[in-house]
């Protein structure tokens, strides 16, 4: 894919680097000379410019682009290059940082935010992950079809216990994409058992969220 990273700080160097690895295409944009370091990440493209400013995308032929993620240290800044990006570009994908929990409420699909990402509550949610057991634990909202990332981690006397997936009631949209025993990682088949102690990993609509624990039997 080809990826526009708006934002050559550490951040978005380090995120430039993850997807090169995976063999994507790179181009960085980021406004200060002072911060162009090519020999920081080689592979990538650099873009001497404000990702703010049209004319910088439109060089750039942004429209060519598969994602474009806004990775500044400024919330404004990435509404403004998520927004154009999504409107003047129709890139298909944006993934915007969320600097300041307190803007994350803007960064929704009015801005042209597909996924928001904010690393306070991130790492808060993960925090909670690892002292939860009986709990759903936001982890990541998906603003584009307003769909959370949650997880569950079910005590060692849980009443599913051998329980196939099959049989899981889970509510209508809601879906069980992962679950994490010890260090196994495992892609659920119909078949599969449900254990004491099992981390589930699930995606379900804000709305469902309710249900889906009731359909879990835990108790709080």
């Amino acid at each position: 894919m080809k990826i526009a990273i708006a934002g050559a700080g550490a951040v978005g160097r380090s995120i430039a680097r993850e997807l090169l690895s995976s063999a994507h295409e790179v181009t960085l944009f980021e406004r200060l000379a002072s911060h162009i370091d090519t020999s920081a990440v080689p592979d990538a493209t650099w873009v001497l410019g404000d990702a703010c400013e049209l004319s910088n995308l439109e060089r750039a032929q942004l429209h060519l682009f598969d994602v474009m993620i806004a990775a500044t240290g400024d919330d404004k800044a990435n509404l403004v290059v998520s927004l154009l990006a999504k409107t003047e570009f129709a890139v298909n994908r944006v993934v915007a940082r969320v600097n300041d929990p307190r803007n994350e409420w803007l960064f929704g699909e009015d801005w042209g935010v597909d996924v928001a990402v904010s690393t306070p509550r991130l790492l808060a949610s993960l925090v909670e992950e690892a002292v939860s057991v009986g709990d759903l634990v936001r982890l990541m909202t998906f603003r584009q079809g307003q769909a959370n990332l949650v997880e569950l981690t079910l005590p060692a006397n849980t009443p599913l216990a051998g329980k196939p997936v099959r049989k899981l009631a889970l509510p209508r949209d809601a879906a069980l994409v992962a679950i994490l025993r010890g260090k196994r990682v495992i892609v659920p088949q119909s078949d599969d058992s449900i254990e004491g102690g099992d981390e589930l990993v699930f995606i379900a609509p804000e709305e469902t969220e309710d249900d889906l624990f009731a359909a879990m039997q835990v108790a709080h």
